[in-house]
């Protein structure tokens, strides 16, 4: 009876390690390869990350945000928005760049506060002033009421790399008076990058922040 349970035991055992090898294998190694390999066939740009190149390197993700700060003062706490580009939404979740020799995700998260929240009020408040006074220039007063809602606020994720046409708009009069370009031609920049909705229907009309800075870049350049 011993030598019975005994066997039956090893070959319970040898069972079991061999489907754990099996399925190893096939779950562990083969699936993932197969997966991996039909992915980099089919969709090789959004298999590797959606990556956007600029001057033969990769600069960034056409998926996720960064922010455009001027270099950090001492005594500084938090960087100043470089003037020269497009910004952004507000995000305590983006990384840094100068288009782009730094590249660096630190987090992500919403700040998690409600519509009536104090903090918040008093945040969306100061960005307001903030975007009104940056992006006004000697030929150009922005008023409150142009002032869109992702000026002010971040996203869910603090990584969103789109703006509203109407903030990338916003921003001309500064880009143009700083790149030394005219206003039509930035508008005509940021026109010739703004996407409409998918398919249609789906979402609204967006700007990806990044690739509309390198076009600024390659333009300022030119």
């Amino acid at each position: 009876m011993a030598n019975n349970s005994v066997g039956n035991t090893g070959r319970v055992l040898w069972a079991g390690l061999r489907a754990l090898l099996v399925l190893t294998v096939v779950c562990g190694v083969l699936y993932p390869l197969a997966v991996t390999g039909i992915a980099q066939l089919a969709f090789p740009g959004k298999a590797n990350g959606s990556e956007i190149e600029s001057g033969g390197r990769v600069v960034g993700s056409e998926l996720i945000g960064q922010t455009y700060n001027l270099p950090l003062k001492d005594g500084e706490e938090t960087a100043a928005p470089d003037p020269k580009w497009f910004q952004p939404r507000p995000s305590n979740g983006l990384g840094t760049n100068s288009v782009n020799t730094r590249y660096q995700l630190i987090l992500s998260g919403a700040t998690n506060r409600s519509g009536d929240n104090e903090d918040l009020i008093t945040w969306v408040k100061d960005a307001k002033a903030a975007v009104i006074k940056d992006n006004s220039t000697a030929s150009y007063t922005v008023k409150p009421s142009d002032v869109p809602a992702d000026a002010v606020t971040s996203s869910g994720s603090g990584l969103d790399p789109h703006i509203s046409p109407a903030y990338a708009k916003l921003q001309v009069h500064r880009i143009a008076e700083k790149n030394h370009l005219t206003v039509a031609r930035v508008d005509e920049l940021v026109a010739d990058h703004t996407d409409g909705r998918v398919l249609g229907f789906i979402g609204e009309p967006r700007v990806n922040v990044l690739k509309l800075n390198i076009a600024l870049k390659e333009l300022t350049r030119g």
